[in-house]
């Protein structure tokens, strides 16, 4: 008896010993390491609010007050709040959506300003504010409301948290418009005491936005108050709460009818707000758990997962379900195309909000590691724009095509998932590549005659940009073609991927503009920001060729007078009386990170023999233009492309060609990363004193040395173990490794 009791009293020490190291093991959520108020302040233009990987929803607070520093409705300086819409671009430089807004008031407060057009609003403090992935949560202080909010792909869920008050209210406003959004058509019906449906149709950014939404409410309304103007868009819903009463608002979204919307709260958010909550949650640390990194560094570990966060916030879903509906089944996946005729996503999800003058130089190759199982659908995406509009997207959104920005940089996207394997029909892929390539607008009927954009009196000409970037473009056919066997069309879009240099002035060695009659334009001064250059100037353009980084070199006079230009690149600095325009930010000499040109120019070393100097530049960008705080970007997020830069260049590598299925090596960030990929394969990479040592030395793959300067994505993608042996002197800095990727070599 007494050898039993001793036995079961090990055992009850034991098992009581597992479960807490387990449950230990089990706390550490990666999704706690997520700072949604990165970017709130300063230049990021980032949203805190709640939403889901890719998401149709996102539910966050609106200032209500116009202007550059609120373009994603929220600016972290501001102290009062106007609402919560369900729609919002993370981190562009143009302001639309905001659809939907939804206030909770009481006869606590009842001032009204006309900064925020004289609607209902709240002040609140940042110390009684919090939001993590898929959770946003504010005291609006006025009222004594407490404001949570949360999502699923296609439902925005609030739940506030009432105090016994006089006139207590909910109102619904879809009047509500901010920055370039302006409604068109609204519409309200009430189908009960706890349920909303209509619509608000729009036009902004993108034109003839369409949003039906149903708005379920947990408790009915007692009475409500609708705005009978020349549109009904607003109401106010009458409660009459006891204290600490709770009312969840459920709000499904749909661009094709209310119905659809309502068929998204069945599918989707039937269970409790807390229940709702746990499962965003879950779903992002499903996807966090993609890219696992070893440091005792909490800022840079929750720099690195918000941007891992960030990356995944645009495209966002456009579609309706592809599940069976109990009684219509012929809804399927619908949506409404820039067409305004009905269509539907066949056996893929339909996604938008594609910025792809951002996305397609990191986002997207970024994509293709961590997001396999969406970049088919991404690229049907991009395809089903075409069947429907007869061309490839530019910067599409909410079924529209907003044509922001230049180039056809869809081609990209899709040449770089194609070598990479993805399925999807490539002979239509290629017709849309290539007609995108041949159309007569956007100046491409001149650029196809001339073989350069010449200068017109255009406010935004962008004539060296805009050729740049369409010769980077012809070349991603030109490859395309060539592994379909279309050698015709191969050498046309060959030759057109050197139209670079015609813009080439040997005499000074810049990439000027020209005019129509083939002459430069003069006077010229390359760090001016004129209309010659898409958001930018000649010191930024001048390495935008990364098709033939070899021909640039070899133009600039040879690999000693290129290291000189790279080196002023990053030394020159503007003058204290030069103007410097809005997106010009995040400087290291003219080098500007803050803005999406300059984003490969810090690996060009490489190419150069020079790699110690790659090293230390990424090494620096990356500790100085990141910061765990509201004002911890140096520019526009843009729609996952400021931080997708971030993770490449943690993890050691980055794509300069986006479309050739190569990354060129920097240094890691982290002592070890683990790349957890499809079918149960992982991808190591190790650097041991990765937080003293500076420089790297020698690497080695599985085992074996290196004498190479890059990486392909199909070694990384088969799983294996990537080494970087490191040193802090720069003179021992990858001695061993020389070649770089093969001009017109695709590596697949």
């Amino acid at each position: 008896m007494k050898w039993r009791y001793c036995f079961l009293g090990i055992m009850v020490v034991v098992l009581g010993c597992a479960p807490k190291s387990e449950e230990k093991t089990i706390q550490v959520h990666l999704t706690d390491y997520v700072n949604p108020f990165i970017g709130t302040d300063g230049p990021g233009n980032t949203y805190p609010g709640a939403t889901v990987p890719f998401g149709m929803v996102q539910l966050s607070p609106d200032i209500g007050i116009p202007g550059w520093d609120r373009i994603a409705g929220y600016y972290y300086q501001d102290s009062f709040i106007s609402g919560f819409s369900h729609t919002h671009l993370t981190g562009t430089g143009a302001g639309d959506l905001y659809d939907i807004l939804v206030m909770p008031t009481n006869g606590k407060f009842s001032k009204r300003i006309p900064e925020n057009n004289y609607k209902p609003y709240s002040h609140f403090d940042h110390s009684r504010e919090g939001a993590s992935p898929g959770y946003y949560w504010v005291d609006l202080l006025d009222y004594g409301i407490k404001a949570e909010m949360t999502a699923t792909d296609r439902v925005g869920i609030h739940r506030y948290t009432f105090p016994k008050a006089d006139s207590t209210q909910i109102h619904v406003d879809l009047g509500y418009s901010l920055n370039w959004d302006s409604p068109t058509d609204t519409y309200i019906e009430v189908v009960n005491d706890s349920t909303l449906r209509g619509h608000r149709m729009s036009n902004g950014w993108a034109r003839n936005q369409k949003l039906y939404f149903e708005m379920q409410f947990s408790i009915p309304f007692t009475s409500y108050q609708l705005d009978d103007g020349k549109t009904t868009s607003k109401i106010s819903l009458d409660y009459q709460p006891e204290e600490g009463e709770q009312i969840v608002v459920k709000t499904g979204l749909s661009s094709v009818s209310s119905q659809a919307a309502g068929k998204a709260i069945q599918q989707e958010a039937t269970e409790s707000f807390d229940v709702l909550r746990g499962r965003a949650n879950k779903t992002w640390e499903k996807e966090l758990r993609k890219i696992e990194i070893t440091t005792t560094d909490d800022d840079l570990k929750t720099v690195f997962y918000t941007m891992m966060y960030q990356s995944m916030l645009a495209p966002t879903l456009y579609s309706d379900s592809n599940h069976q509906y109990k009684a219509a089944n012929d809804v399927k996946g619908q949506y409404l195309p820039e067409t305004d005729t009905i269509a539907k996503a066949n056996g893929f999800k339909r996604y938008d909000t594609f910025s792809l003058w951002d996305t397609f130089r990191a986002a997207h190759p970024l994509y293709t590691l961590i997001q396999q199982e969406r970049v088919p659908d991404m690229i049907k995406s991009l395809l089903a724009h075409y069947q429907e509009t007869g061309v490839l997207p530019v910067w599409s959104m909410q079924g529209s095509e907003t044509h922001m920005m230049i180039g056809y940089h869809a081609v990209p996207v899709i040449v770089d998932a194609y070598f990479k394997g993805f399925p999807f029909d490539a002979e239509l892929a290629f017709q849309a590549c290539k007609e995108s390539a041949m159309m007569d607008n956007r100046q491409i009927d001149v650029y196809k005659k001339m073989g350069y954009i010449p200068v017109d009196e255009q406010h935004e000409n962008w004539s060296v940009s805009k050729t740049m970037e369409y010769a980077f473009n012809d070349w991603c056919i030109a490859m395309f073609a060539k592994d379909l066997g279309k050698m015709e069309d191969y050498r046309d879009f060959l030759v057109r991927s050197q139209n670079w240099k015609k813009l080439y002035n040997e005499k000074r060695s810049w990439l000027q503009p020209k005019d129509v009659n083939g002459n430069f334009i003069e006077p010229f001064v390359p760090k001016e920001y004129t209309p010659y250059f898409c958001e930018s100037n000649a010191w930024h353009y001048y390495w935008f060729v990364p098709q033939d980084i070899e021909g640039l070199i070899s133009k600039t006079g040879g690999e000693e007078r290129f290291t000189q230009k790279l080196d002023s690149m990053f030394s020159y600095y503007p003058e204290p009386e030069d103007k410097l325009p809005l997106f010009s930010t995040g400087m290291i000499g003219q080098y500007a990170h803050g803005n999406e040109p300059s984003h490969h120019v810090a690996y060009l070393y490489n190419y150069i023999d020079q790699p110690a100097n790659t090293q230390k530049l990424v090494r620096k960008i990356l500790r100085e233009q990141y910061r765990n705080s509201p004002n911890g970007h140096c520019g526009n997020e843009d729609c996952g492309q400021m931080s997708s830069w971030y993770i490449f260049g943690a993890l050691g590598f980055y794509p300069v060609n986006p479309a050739q299925g190569v990354y060129d090596l920097g240094i890691p960030m982290f002592e070890s990363t683990i790349l957890n990929l499809p079918n149960n394969k992982t991808f190591t990479i190790l650097a041991k004193g990765a937080k003293d040592q500076a420089y790297v030395e020698r690497i080695s793959l599985n085992g074996k040395p290196m004498d190479r300067n890059y990486i392909t994505h199909k070694e990384i993608i088969s799983g294996g173990t990537l080494e970087f042996h490191l040193t802090n002197d720069p003179n021992l800095a990858n001695k061993e490794l020389r070649a770089s990727p093969e001009v017109n070599k695709i590596y697949h």
